[in-house]
């Protein structure tokens, strides 16, 4: 018997600074995505947000300029590859500001942040669902 699927809820950021570049980050070495992550225990989405951009690149000024919305997509599959169908995630994205330019991930399942050209990201993101989402909100930034 298959077991049912995880429903997890994630929250996550758009990340811009001051020359319109983007972070992206990596996770365990063999995928790339927005920073973004599960929502813990009391903490709202844009608690949730921050915690994790801080955590997967160790910026901390962050302006709110919106919400752009959730989207659902199943985990990264071991490796970088493929789905884990184990874990279907809800993810709300909101979009920052910020001065900092110095990346230095707290996470050591993040172990490398970049800023990266708006037209070089979708590129970049392993996920497709992650790729998709970035071409819907691409042209709000």
């Amino acid at each position: 018997m298959e077991k049912s699927t995880l429903r997890t809820r994630s929250a996550g950021g758009v990340v811009l600074n001051p020359e319109g570049e983007i972070l992206v980050v990596n996770q365990k070495g063999d995928s790339w995505s927005l920073p973004k992550g599960h929502i813990d225990g009391g903490e709202n989405a844009i608690t949730a947000a921050k915690r994790e951009i801080y955590e997967e690149a160790g910026i901390t000024d962050l302006e709110l300029v919106k919400e752009l919305g959730a989207y659902e997509r199943y985990k990264i599959g071991k490796g970088g590859i493929g789905e884990d169908v184990k874990e279907l995630k809800k993810i709300t994205m909101f979009l920052f500001k910020t001065n900092e330019h110095e990346l230095e991930p707290v996470d050591l399942d993040n172990p490398e942040a970049r800023w990266v050209n708006k037209d070089e990201v979708a590129e970049l993101l392993t996920h497709p669902k992650d790729k998709e989402f970035f071409q819907q909100i691409a042209g709000e930034l």
